[in-house]
This record gives C-alpha cells, structure tokens and sequence, in this order.
C-alpha cells in the first residue's frame, strides 16, 4: 500500500511547478516513505504539462482541457487515486496537497505524515509557512467570524491585524515547535488522512477558488476530527502565483466564494450583517479608488467593475 500521495495543482505556473517538485521529491527520498505524486494541469498555456513528464519521468500527469478551479481539479486527482469509489483498500494511506508554488524544507513532509497518522484524532494538518525571503507567514487560521470582515474593510489598530481578533495563531504557537490544533490550515499545505477523505466526501465544486479549504476543514471538524499546524514542517510557500495573474477576476472569485461559505455556516443573522459589512466596504472601496494615482485607469475601470460586482453579490445574496 502506497503510504502517501502528493497531490499538485497546476496553472500557467510552470517554473515553479518544477522548483516545487524538485524539492518535493528529495525530500520524499529522504523520508522513506513509500510515496507517489500526481500532477493535475488545468489548461495552462505554457508548456507545463511537457516541462513536467520530461523532468519528472516518475510523476504522473492528468491534463484537463478546461480550467476547472482549485477545488475540482485536485478533486480530478483524488478520484485518479480511487477517492470516491466504493473500494478502498487500494487507497493511499494519506493525500498530501500541495501547491505548486511551495519549495519543501528537508523533513518537511515525514514531519507532516508522523504527526498526521500518529495522533488519532487528527484528520488533517498543514506546515509552518515562509514567504521566499524567509519571513514568516501564518499557515494557520481560526475559522473566520464578523471581526475578521471588520479589518478587512475598516481602520483599526495595528496591533488587532495580527491577533486573534483576526483570526491569527500567537506566534509563540509557532516557536514552540510543538503541533497544535487549529480550526484549518491554508490550502498551499493540506495533508489528509484516506478515511478522512472517504467519510467527509472531497472539495465542494461550487467554491471554484477559494475557501474550498475553510468549508472541508469544517466538514472534517463537524465528522469529530481534528486538524493541526505542525511548526517542524517548514514550507516555503510564495503565495497567489497562478490567481495574481488575473487579479480583478479573483476579487470576484474571493467574494463570491466567501458569500458562499458565509451563507452555509453563518446563523441568518450573523450571515446578513457579514452581507452588510460588505456592501459597505465594497463602497469604501470604490471611494478610495477614486484617488489612487499608482494604478492605470484601465486597472481602476476593472477594479471598479470588480468592486459592484462583488456589492450586488453581497446585496441580492
């Protein structure tokens, strides 16, 4: 039986897809784990799924001829692995999903895998993140609540950005090196027990980027699992390479999948003053666009569509 399956999503992101396997499989070698990696390419124009089978012989490649999205193109992968069928024992023991732009520090991954299948309440659990310059950043957050909208559209003190009313771990979680546990753990590093898999069910297919995570940590959390960051694992993760590439556009998909999220979780109050908060910032938005000097105005005509769009989601949800 095959004890880990990693799992990589790919768009238009061919360097780093190459980078990120290269430092993947060494450190796969040195763990000793019996492993195998499954790349999903989702229509990407630049020649990755070639790069990819002409570096990486060992790695199979599923090329799906549309963009399908985060969430339906890794759940494209579990089901090439046998996720979703009735059988199951020829499933992997665990499915580690990683993005492709992530460089794995030695031990990483065997670090993720102990803690993973030697804790039995624990369903799912994610590395230490660094930005590439070596700075920290957080991996893992609490499930978001009205404060966290509050900061995203309005002032407060600086000290509350990076706290839990934010929804942000101490740091001190971090520095002990200790696993702790989490409400869930950023999409970039996401490793999952095979039963977990097989009782929550896979992605959600409405969330078509974003938040695809936050709603199966829920799901994990509400079948009695429990999910953790494991600071030993040290991932160098450098962030939103395939969705800063059209940058408008993912404003619309952020919102509309946080709408999503919101509207299934949410009391009926809570979800209609999230609604509100909204509107309102999305309109406080579109007043500070106005007097932006370091964007084009074609950038700001886009913004500004991006901005209402995202406000009459908001106002007809």
């Amino acid at each position: 039986m095959v004890d880990l399956a990693v799992l990589i999503v790919t768009w238009n992101v061919r360097e780093l897809v190459l980078q990120a396997l290269q430092t993947l499989i060494h450190d796969l070698q040195d763990s000793q784990l019996n492993a195998e990696v499954l790349v999903v390419d989702s229509a990407s124009s630049d020649g990755t799924v070639t790069a990819v089978q002409t570096a990486f012989p060992e790695v199979k490649v599923i090329s799906s001829p549309t963009n399908l999205g985060f969430g339906a193109a890794n759940n494209m992968g579990l089901r090439a692995l046998g996720f979703g069928q009735s059988a199951t024992s020829t499933l992997p023991k665990a499915v580690y999903l990683l993005n492709p732009d992530t460089l794995t520090l030695p031990g990483a991954t065997r670090q993720l895998y102990d803690h993973l299948m030697s804790t039995r309440p624990c369903g799912m659990v994610g590395a230490q993140l660094a930005y590439g310059d070596g700075s920290f950043q957080h991996g893992a957050f609490m499930f978001p609540g009205l404060r966290q909208l509050w900061v995203e559209f309005f002032p407060v003190p600086g000290r509350l950005v990076d706290s839990r009313f934010n929804g942000r771990y101490a740091p001190e979680h971090y520095e002990h090196l200790k696993p702790f546990e989490v409400d869930f753990v950023l999409g970039a590093t996401m490793m999952l027990k095979a039963e977990v898999i097989h009782q929550t069910g896979m992605f959600d297919e409405q969330f078509f980027m974003y938040c695809e995570e936050i709603d199966w940590a829920w799901r994990i959390h509400q079948a009695g699992w429990k999910v953790y960051c494991v600071p030993a694992a040290r991932v160098t993760h450098l962030g939103g390479q395939s969705t800063g590439q059209v940058k408008p556009q993912s404003i619309v998909n952020l919102w509309r999948s946080r709408l999503l999220l919101f509207s299934r979780y949410y009391p009926r109050l809570k979800y209609l003053v999230a609604r509100h908060l909204i509107i309102a910032g999305m309109n406080r938005k579109l007043q500070q666009l106005q007097h932006r000097v370091d964007i084009t105005p074609a950038d700001r005509d886009q913004l500004s569509l991006a901005y209402r769009t995202v406000r009459d989601m908001a106002q007809q949800s």
